[in-house]
Order: structure tokens, then sequence, then C-alpha cells
């Protein structure tokens, strides 16, 4: 595949879309830490994997507009947060989560008048994970609705998690679940893949883990009462055993 540059990206903290304050990401880091196990016989260092971990580090431009950079994160919350990265706008294109802390809020007002604010998010319980869009980045229902596809070569045996920012919520409610097929004509619901449902007026970040096997196809089906209903979708399609 062809190289590829950051422009297109998008970013969402917390169920905001706050992609169009966002001047940078400095990192988007994860992995299990390295434990030094070296004994007195060996001539170089021994390394096992420890606990998974992960976060990412964002700078944004000052934004005090409803829903924007800086009322989002000047509220510094000790509750977790969910940060979703999207490399481009596209279904299948990569992505990154995590639920997190959010750490600092750091401003800076340049010489030549900018003021922007630097921002971590830690990941709290699971680590990053890297995955695929199921939705081209932000998603517009005007009714339910049946995603389209992508498709992961084969099917897999090892479960998948799945991250949910929903921006917005017009009508009553508005539930988002993933669906997987064999040949991408003959769809069901993939076992425990419902997230919460989301009322009108709120904005939410979720994540759900499935265990077992997950067929080739996935999609994001979209339910409910509402009339408008923005959202995004990450799916994380595990290739071996993992444990969190």
């Amino acid at each position: 595949m062809a190289k590829q540059t950051g422009l297109g990206d998008h970013f969402a903290v917390g169920g905001y879309d706050i992609s169009g304050d966002i001047g940078s990401l400095q990192a988007i880091n994860g992995g299990p830490a390295t434990l030094d196990v070296t004994d007195i016989t060996e001539s170089a260092y021994e390394r096992l994997g420890g606990l998974r971990n992960g976060g990412m580090q964002f700078a944004s431009w000052f934004n005090k507009a409803t829903g924007r950079a800086h009322p989002v994160l000047k509220a510094l919350p000790t509750t977790d947060t969910g940060a979703l990265y999207g490399r481009g706008a596209a279904i299948g294109s990569p992505g990154a989560a995590c639920v997190a802390k959010q750490i600092g809020y750091d401003g800076t007002r340049g010489q030549d008048g900018a003021l922007s604010f630097a921002t971590t998010v830690q990941s709290n319980g699971y680590g990053l994970e890297w995955g695929k869009q199921l939705t081209a980045w932000t998603r517009t229902d005007t009714a339910a609705t049946n995603g389209s596809s992508l498709d992961g070569s084969a099917s897999s045996s090892f479960g998948a998690q799945f991250y949910l920012q929903v921006f917005s919520v017009t009508g009553t409610s508005v539930t988002v679940t993933i669906e997987d097929s064999a040949d991408n004509a003959s769809w069901a619901t993939l076992s425990g893949a419902a997230f919460s449902a989301v009322l009108a007026g709120a904005v939410s970040d979720q994540r759900i883990a499935v265990t077992g096997t997950v067929r080739r196809y996935l999609r994001a089906v979209s339910s409910g009462t509402f009339s408008n209903a923005q959202f995004a979708v990450l799916a994380v399609r595990n290739d071996t055993t993992v444990a969190f």
C-alpha cells in the first residue's frame, strides 16, 4: 500500500468531535510494558510483556463555542472518557481508541498571538487499541439504517472490541448495534455487540467487547426513534487471544 500523510484526520473525545480544533497529535502510543527478567547467565537483556498501556497526546486551539475544544477539555473530568482517532474518513480506514483519564489542559500563548493547549489522555483498563473504522468517520442517519459493510477478509475466532462516539441525537433515542455476516448478505446481531441507547440531546462514548467467532463482514446498524443521529464507530478484530 502507498504511503499516506495525516491529512484529513479526525479526533473525538467524550462524544464530541473536536477535529476542527486539534492542531496536532504528538503521540498515539500503546502496548505492553516491558519487564526486565535478565539473569546472571545472560549477556543481553531478557524481557517479558507486562501490563497493557497507552494513550494520546494532542494540542488544541482555543475555541469556546459550545461543544468545541475549550468547554469539552477544560472540565478535566475525574471519570473515564473515550478518545477516538481516525486516520482519514472512510470505512476500513485505520483508527485508534482508548478508554482513558484526561491529564492536563495546559495553555500556551505564543509571541505571535497563537493560543493553544496541551492535553494527554492515559488509558485506563484496556490500553490503546488500533482497529478499522466502521463508519466514514461521522455517519449521519435520519432513520434506522443498516450501514455499509467492512470486509475483514475472513472470519476470526478471538472476539473483538468496538468503540462508539455519539455526537448528537435529535428525536427520542438511538441505539447502535454491530452485525456480522459470512457472505455480506445474511446478517445477524453479533452476540453482546449492542451499545447502550443514547437519548436525544446527549452525547456518549462507549466501548463493548465480544468473545468467540466474528464472521467475515461487519456493519454498524442504528435503530430507535430519531430524525438525526451523528456517530462514529471503530472495530478492533482480535487476531489472537487477548487478555485485559
